[in-house]
């Protein structure tokens, strides 16, 4: 079960995982381009996804959506969550009705995902949970107050989760790339900076030391690992993915 599959990071980790043989699940609100995820997955091999429009932060709606797997496919043993969204402000002008758009998607959404599919792998002993943080989690990153809250908050429930089940058999970990190049980078670029694009988009690559930003199929191999039984050992972890962002600067 991959959330946020429709664009970016979520539909790379989706398209990924298929064509390594899993049966992948992909939600997100746009069916339009989750059937593009689905058709990009069957044209690689990798099999019919099921297509599963949701809200993630509708409580209802994501048990609901949870349950029809279970009846159709079976309990997913490995969910990503790749649903998230991005704000640009600091604490002054960040609205309250900012804080709760942000939080509503990616703190909240990414906890109900989390339950709804907590008790299939509690019975089974056995289960995967990867969630998607960012190194504005952890490290001071101008304009991003909001942003850096809700990723700190993904962090934090990772690594309760991965202690509160560890006895039960299931692993928990988060990624956080610093600036990945995806669709929305290239939206928010061309909404907020008109005319500055490329110069942007240079002082975007050069915040990494490494001179560029990530790659989407670059997240989706490392939660490939995360994912995978070869990471069996591997629980409790922030993996940072970041060109250097946090310890090189």
């Amino acid at each position: 079960m991959v959330t946020g599959a429709a664009s970016g990071i979520g539909r790379a980790i989706a398209v990924l995982f298929a064509a390594a043989g899993a049966q992948v699940s992909l939600v997100d609100r746009d069916r339009a381009k989750l059937e593009e995820t689905a058709a990009e997955i069957a044209g690689g091999g990798g099999g019919d996804a099921a297509v599963l429009p949701c809200d993630v932060t509708d409580a209802g709606a994501v048990e609901a959506t949870f349950a029809r797997l279970r009846e159709t496919t079976g309990a997913a043993t490995i969910l990503v969550n790749s649903a998230g969204i991005a704000h640009v402000g600091n604490l002054g002008t960040t609205s309250p009705e900012d804080m709760d758009r942000l939080y509503a998607v990616n703190v909240r959404g990414t906890y109900l995902a989390m339950r709804a599919v907590l008790e299939p792998m509690v019975e089974a002993r056995r289960g995967v949970m990867l969630n998607m943080a960012s190194t504005a989690a952890t490290s001071g990153i101008a304009d991003r107050f909001a942003y850096s809250m809700t990723k700190g908050a993904v962090r934090a429930m990772t690594l309760s989760m991965a202690k509160d089940y560890l006895a039960q058999g299931i692993r928990c970990n988060c990624i956080s790339p610093a600036r990945v190049h995806t669709p929305f980078v290239d939206g928010f670029v061309a909404k907020n900076y008109p005319g500055r694009e490329a110069e942007k988009m240079k002082e975007l690559a050069a915040a990494q030391p490494i001179g560029r930003m990530g790659r989407v199929d670059e997240v989706a191999k490392l939660a490939l690992y995360l994912c995978s039984d070869d990471a069996g050992f591997v629980t409790g972890v922030d993996y940072s993915i970041d060109g250097g962002f946090l310890n090189l600067r």
